[in-house]
């Protein structure tokens, strides 16, 4: 078992973000297996080295211990290159020119009907699809999206499915349908003007380059496990299972996020707590040695 803990270092490590390290370590204990971390930067314009250092800091204080070095996207550029020149190659890809307002407006439109929500927000009305693949090179620093009814015509099957752990005991099969993935998730960004690449892409490519068995992380991701299906079938990557778990939440019942300073791991140790007073607070109970 190989499991993995990717933080991005735009802010502190809230309760949220122990839960989801202690979950992913522990399972890889009681297996005998490894736990990695990654660092999820691609997002340059919002990384900074001091949260980088903290997660560091916050995670050792918990008493979780990874493979050195570890990995981080900012160096792997070239890695999701190539997948989006494979994907670029197939047929697959487009370049979008649309604003968000762009996508707004269309969607807004008296005939488009109530606009549906996926993954990556409302669902893209396909404004800049072409009917033809495109010719040429892939290009650099675009916005690229995935043509979802050609993926799927490529993948060939009606259904994709995948193990899950975490929203049960045991592992159930899960499922997505064709008409769920068009409909519901449409034609993904898989890079970012920017950046060179995107969240699903890179999460894909790097999971499979770490050889991870086991995917943990909160229940909030697991709609994007749909997309993450997908690249995987295309690019013939691995599947690896994946364990959804519950969702640290604040008084008012919202899913804690970087915001939350006062959720944050830091200063919870500045008050005093220690390692097992945070694992008491998220409700973190280890597996039998």
């Amino acid at each position: 078992m190989r499991t993995r803990f990717a933080p991005s270092p735009t802010g502190p490590l809230h309760l949220g973000h122990a839960f989801s390290a202690l979950i992913a370590a522990d399972l890889a204990r009681a297996a005998r297996g490894t736990f990695l971390l990654r660092i999820e930067d691609i997002d340059q314009s919002r990384a900074r080295p001091e949260w980088e250092a903290q997660i560091y800091d916050d995670l050792h204080w918990l008493g979780l211990h990874w493979p050195q070095p570890v990995l981080r996207q900012s160096d792997r550029m070239p890695a999701y290159r190539a997948a989006l020149s494979e994907l670029w190659a197939l047929g697959l890809l487009y370049r979008c020119t649309c604003t968000r307002r762009d996508i707004t407006d269309a969607l807004s439109a008296p005939q488009e009907g109530a606009a549906a929500h996926g993954p990556d927000g409302p669902v893209y009305p396909g404004t800049c699809r072409p009917d033809t693949p495109p010719a040429g090179p892939c290009p650099d620093d675009a916005v690229l999206r995935l043509n979802m009814a050609r993926a799927l015509d490529r993948i060939g099957a009606s259904t994709l499915r995948f193990d899950e752990t975490g929203a049960a005991p045991g592992t159930i099969r899960t499922a997505f349908d064709r008409r769920a993935l068009q409909d519901e998730v449409g034609d993904v960004v898989l890079a970012r003007r920017g950046m060179g690449t995107s969240y699903h892409l890179s999460v894909v490519v790097d999971d499979a380059a770490q050889a991870i068995t086991h995917v943990v992380r909160g229940q909030d991701l697991a709609e994007a496990t749909a997309i993450h299906l997908v690249l995987q079938h295309l690019l013939d990557l691995p599947q690896p299972v994946y364990h959804h778990h519950r969702l640290i939440r604040d008084d008012a019942g919202k899913r804690l996020a970087k915001r939350d300073d006062a959720r944050a791991i830091a200063l919870f140790r500045a008050e005093g707590l220690d390692p097992a007073g945070i694992a008491r607070l998220v409700g973190f109970t280890p597996s039998a040695p």
